[in-house]
C-alpha cells in the first residue's frame, strides 16, 4: 500500500491504543470515586462515558450484579478493530 495510507492506519492505531488506555484509567477511577467536579475526571467521563452508554444500551447484560462490564467490551472492540487495521497494513 501507498505510504499515505500506511501513516493514516498508523494514526488510527494510535488513537485507538490512547483512547484503550483512558478507558483503562476510566475504569481505575469508577474503583476510587474521585471528586467529581475535578476537571481531569470530567474529561475522562466525557470521553468515555458515550462508549459505555452504547454499550449498556445495546447489550445490557454486561451489567452483572452491579458490576459494569462495558469498559471490557469497548477494549475488546477497539482491540479487534486494531487488529483489522493492521492486517490491511500490511
Amino acid at each position: 500500500m501507498s505510504l499515505i495510507v500506511n501513516t493514516f492506519i498508523g494514526m488510527i492505531v494510535m488513537l485507538i491504543n490512547i483512547y484503550i488506555w483512558i478507558i483503562i484509567i476510566a475504569a481505575l477511577l469508577s474503583f476510587v470515586n474521585p471528586d467529581p467536579y475535578n476537571q481531569l475526571v470530567q474529561i475522562i467521563r466525557k470521553l468515555t462515558e458515550p462508549a459505555f452508554s452504547f454499550v449498556r444500551r445495546k447489550m445490557p447484560f454486561v451489567v452483572v450484579s452491579g458490576i459494569d462490564l462495558s469498559p471490557i467490551v469497548v477494549i475488546f472492540a477497539l482491540n479487534l478493530i486494531e487488529a483489522i487495521l493492521l492486517s490491511l497494513r500490511m
